[in-house]
């Protein structure tokens, strides 16, 4: 089990030293949300009604960005809760909610966290709910949908926010097919997930949709759902703004990068993209400069090597530039030259030895080509950030 540990703008832990080790951990992510303060804890407190027998009890864990008294009003409240409360209070918002959550998720303890908002959309009655599916499914994921069977949207306020969060949700499940599959409601951001299936140093969330994000990165092995109606937000407004709408689709493209697959198809529309500048290049040197073709396709070459390169590492490795720079060049001029080296040897053997069409022999080194140099590409020159492996505070 981890230990708990601080991080800057943390409040001390606010249960008492003497408490056992909690069943599981709520996590709360709260923007301005003082309003709702008060009665998200009565009702959590009805739904977690704490033990008497002196055995485990839920932790409620808060990771604020406030800039409002929501930190003030919930430390306050902390006094008299039955259950344990600890705030964490972030002076820089980093990832937005998505951050906060996995900011909770390095602090959560027990074997649980269910993640859920604080505006009451979330109905708290349905926490033990999520737990107790997970346990008896041995599941690592439970996702409350509101897609599921008995689950409703009811909660969306306007025709504008339906079409929007079905949209969000069609585009989600086209570009991850094999990664939500069996989530119903990819868009939830209320879920219970087990601790030991996730590491949140690899999460890299980058505004609200956590659970899609958790769900491409981690790949839990076994996904439950439990239907649920998506209530009304109790008091304040709706953090739903259309420069959210605009991360949320920066977020798909970045996770869409992140799976090998996401990257070979970039890696095939940057080299495509190359062709232009080749041809461009080729027709200035031999038309306006008079080169003979072969020398002017050669440094015409260097061109579109020059522009892919740029585009891959402005786009398809832009996480992956753990090399120097010096050495991602060398590398890929080196991988691009090489090419021709290939697929000249190639087309001759499948044209000359096998018998084969010009044409479908060179299609077919081109593929081989492709392949290649993405797997060279991939493996040699843009290697993946490593994870660090975190480590807990003595307590």
């Amino acid at each position: 089990m981890r230990s708990p540990r601080t991080s800057e703008g943390a409040s001390p832990m606010l249960e008492p030293a003497s408490a056992p080790p909690p069943d599981f951990t709520v996590l709360i992510p709260t923007y301005n949300e003082q309003e709702n303060v008060a009665e998200l804890l009565r009702r959590l407190v009805a739904a977690l009604s704490p033990r008497h027998d002196g055995g485990p009890v839920p932790r409620l864990l808060f990771v604020d960005d406030s800039t409002d008294l929501t930190p003030v009003l919930l430390r306050e409240a902390a006094a008299d809760c039955p259950l344990p409360i600890t705030v964490l209070h972030r002076e820089t918002p980093e990832g937005g909610l998505g951050g906060a959550v996995v900011a909770g998720l390095r602090e959560a303890t027990g074997a649980w966290a269910v993640v859920m908002d604080a505006d009451l959309q979330h109905p708290p009655a349905l926490v033990p709910e999520l737990v107790a599916a997970g346990r008896s499914g041995q599941a690592d994921l439970v996702v409350a949908s509101r897609y599921a069977q008995g689950g409703s949207r009811q909660g969306l306020s306007g025709a504008y926010r339906l079409v929007v969060s079905g949209a969000s949700t069609l585009l989600a499940k086209l570009l991850f097919p094999r990664e939500l599959h069996r989530i119903s409601d990819p868009m939830s951001g209320f879920f219970a997930v087990r601790l030991a299936a996730v590491e949140p140093m690899a999460l890299r969330p980058l505004g609200y949709k956590i659970l899609m994000e958790l769900a491409v990165r981690s790949r839990p092995r076994r996904v439950a759902e439990v239907p649920y109606r998506f209530g009304e937000r109790f008091a304040g407004e709706s953090k739903s703004t259309v420069r959210e709408g605009l991360r949320f689709l920066r977020h798909l493209a970045v996770l869409r990068l992140s799976t090998p697959g996401g990257r070979a198809i970039a890696f095939a529309l940057v080299g495509l993209s190359g062709v232009l500048p080749n041809l461009g290049l080729l027709r200035l040197l031999t038309s306006g400069a008079g080169m003979h073709y072969l020398p002017a396709e050669v440094l015409a070459n260097q061109g579109a090597l020059l522009w892919n390169f740029a585009l891959l590492e402005l786009t398809v490795f832009r996480d992956r530039r753990t090399r120097h720079w010096a050495s991602r060049a060398g590398r890929f001029w080196l991988l691009g030259n090489a090419d021709l080296l290939l697929r000249v040897p190639l087309l001759a053997l499948l044209v000359g030895g096998l018998g084969m069409g010009v044409l479908w022999a060179t299609a077919l080194s081109l593929v081989v080509s492709f392949a290649v140099r993405f797997l060279i590409a991939e493996r040699s020159i843009y290697l993946p950030q490593r994870v660090p492996t975190p480590t807990s505070a003595t307590t």
